[in-house]
C-alpha cells in the first residue's frame, strides 16, 4: 500500500462513481428516448447516433434541448404507475369483501354470529374458517 498514496486511492474511487454515474445518464438518455411518442422514427435515430457517435457530447446537447420534456414524461409516467397501483390496490379490497366484491369478510362475520348464538360449537367454526380462507 505504500506505492499508492491514499489519494491516488480517493481519485480512484472518484473516477470509478463518474463512470458509473456517465454510464446512468447515457442510459437514461437512451431509454427516455425511446420512451418519447412525439418523436418520429427518424429523429430518434438521429439523437441515437449522435448520443453514440459523442457521448459526452450528445448526451449534454440532449439534456440542454430536451430536459424539460424528459422531466415531464418522467413525471407523467410516475403519476401513471401511482394511479395503476391506486386501481389495483381498490380492485384487490374490493375482491377481498369490500363493497360490490366477494363475500369473504361477510362469511367470516356471519360464521362468528353463529358462534356465538351457539349454533356452531368451536370445533365446527375453526373448520369452517379454515375453508373458508383457504
Amino acid at each position: 500500500m505504500d506505492d499508492y498514496p491514499l489519494l491516488d486511492v480517493f481519485l480512484t474511487m472518484l473516477y470509478l462513481f463518474l463512470w458509473v454515474m456517465w454510464f446512468f445518464l447515457l442510459f437514461k438518455v437512451v431509454t427516455d428516448l425511446f420512451r418519447d411518442h412525439s418523436l418520429n422514427g427518424w429523429a430518434k435515430a438521429g439523437w441515437l447516433v449522435l448520443v453514440i457517435l459523442l457521448p459526452y457530447l450528445g448526451v449534454l446537447i440532449y439534456l440542454i434541448a430536451r430536459g424539460r420534456s424528459m422531466r415531464e414524461r418522467d413525471e407523467k409516467l410516475a403519476k401513471d404507475s401511482e394511479a395503476a397501483f391506486r386501481d389495483y390496490v381498490r380492485e384487490a379490497a374490493t375482491s377481498q369483501g369490500g363493497p360490490g366484491g366477494s363475500d369473504h369478510v361477510k362469511d367470516l362475520a356471519k360464521l362468528a354470529e353463529l358462534k356465538d348464538k351457539g349454533a356452531l360449537d368451536a370445533e365446527e367454526y375453526e373448520r369452517a374458517k379454515a375453508k373458508l380462507l383457504a
